[in-house]
């Protein structure tokens, strides 16, 4: 007699195989929130939004890193799928709890990961509305124009280019005419003008926001306890993890958790008390 049990028609694919999925995918996506973090800190940087507008421009342009975001996008679906699915069939296997509760360092994290990803995907559709869905233009914020391209239209558009340096702001070096509102930006458009997101202003106004400044707070909490408890289990699920390397592993994890955490709440708090 054949079980009907939904188990049995998952796809094959071995626990530890997954397993090091997740913990590619992890180590992957942890290097990224180092790296958007590092990023971050040029927003506080008093230049009209100049280097950071220059970052977010390269980060928009390039085909290579156009490649890669769609990666980025591919690596943290699969990375939570792939998670919900090893703990849904874990479960699956072992539908009896033990009579006696585990005791192993471990545990507990690993309990929290699920949730704390959950959380993490739920404070990311806060994020991408404020930010990502600007850019694929499902939502309204701030814009900009560089001055070279601009001054290239000056002959056959000088409307639209003294348009754009009345209502705008000329960063430091004079490279981007930025702060632009949704109307500007259509303006500038029907005539022909290559507008930009301006990620600089509308980071700045956001945080300025005490209610966004909280869930952004939430956010990082959240990460915090992510990243403390996934850190070490990548480690561990190539099987670095041992009593030789443990130690050093734990505090490298302490290290790169509130390196990351302390950096993204800097800039946000710093941007809300006007520095």
């Amino acid at each position: 007699m054949v079980e009907n049990n939904s188990y049995m028609n998952l796809p094959k694919i071995h626990s530890i195989s997954k397993k090091i999925l997740v913990g590619a995918l992890g180590a992957f996506l942890s290097f990224f929130l180092l790296f958007h973090a590092s990023a971050n800190l040029l927003i506080l940087r008093h230049d009209g939004g100049e280097w950071y507008n220059a970052f977010c421009h390269f980060m928009g342009t390039y085909v290579i890193v156009k490649v890669l975001e769609i990666g980025l996008f591919a690596a943290l679906l699969l990375h939570a799928g792939l998670a919900i699915w090893l703990a849904i069939t874990n479960k699956m296997a072992r539908p009896k709890g033990y009579h006696k509760p585990q005791r192993s360092k471990t545990h507990t994290g690993s309990k929290l990961q699920m949730w704390t990803g959950i959380l993490i995907f739920a404070c990311l559709i806060m994020h991408f509305t404020d930010f990502y869905f600007v850019k694929i233009g499902w939502v309204k914020g701030k814009y900009m124009v560089n001055t070279e391209e601009l001054m290239k239209m000056k002959a056959t558009q000088p409307a639209a280019v003294s348009f754009a340096e009345q209502r705008g702001e000329l960063s430091a070096k004079g490279n981007w005419i930025a702060n632009l509102t949704a109307d500007d930006k259509a303006v500038l458009q029907e005539a022909g003008v290559e507008v930009e997101p301006d990620f600089y202003h509308q980071a700045r106004e956001k945080f300025k926001v005490l209610y966004i400044v909280i869930a952004y707070l939430v956010f990082f909490t959240v990460v915090w306890f992510h990243l403390r408890h996934g850190f070490a289990a990548i480690f561990q699920t190539f099987g670095l993890y041992n009593y030789k390397y443990s130690r050093a592993i734990e505090v490298l994890g302490q290290i790169f958790t509130w390196g990351v955490c302390l950096m993204f709440t800097t800039v946000v708090l710093l941007v809300y008390f006007g520095l």
